[in-house]
Parts: C-alpha cells; sequence; structure tokens
C-alpha cells in the first residue's frame, strides 16, 4: 500500500478504476461459495446416487479436479461398513 500512495493512478476516474477492479475479480465469489458448498456437502441419510447428484452439482464452477476433488467425495460419503 505505501508503494501506491503518491503515485497517480491512470484512471480517469474512481468509477472506471473499481469497474477494472470488479472485473478482474468477477466470479471468484461464485467460486468461493461452490468451494464452501463442496466442503460442507455429506452424503447422511441420502441414497449414494441422490448424493452423487449433488455433489456434480457442487462440483461446477468449483475448479476442484483430480486428487483434491477424489478426496473431497470420499470425505463426503458415508463409510461402508462389512
Amino acid at each position: 500500500m505505501k508503494d501506491l500512495e503518491g503515485r497517480l493512478l491512470e484512471y480517469e476516474t474512481v468509477g472506471k478504476f473499481l469497474a477494472d477492479i470488479r472485473k478482474e475479480f468477477e466470479g471468484r465469489d461464485e467460486e468461493i461459495v461452490k468451494v464452501a458448498e463442496l466442503k460442507r456437502i455429506e452424503q447422511g441419510g441420502k441414497t449414494l446416487e441422490k448424493f452423487i447428484q449433488e455433489f456434480r452439482k457442487a462440483v461446477r464452477g468449483s475448479r476442484y479436479k483430480g486428487r483434491p476433488l477424489v478426496k473431497e467425495f470420499k470425505r463426503d460419503i458415508n463409510e461402508m461398513i462389512y
């Protein structure tokens, strides 16, 4: 922040500056919400089929892939007792 103090900005108005900030970070709130939803979901009393449907819905937009996604899925399903 100290580096920015005293410097001239290349924006004519604060509105244009804020518009660029919004454009840069657009969609990140949705991603954060999706990740939180993915971490909160669990099978509980749902059938595995119903849980998988909800899990897939939560994954969309979360940017989870590969091992982290598999790890999250395993954490969320009920343990099967044999």
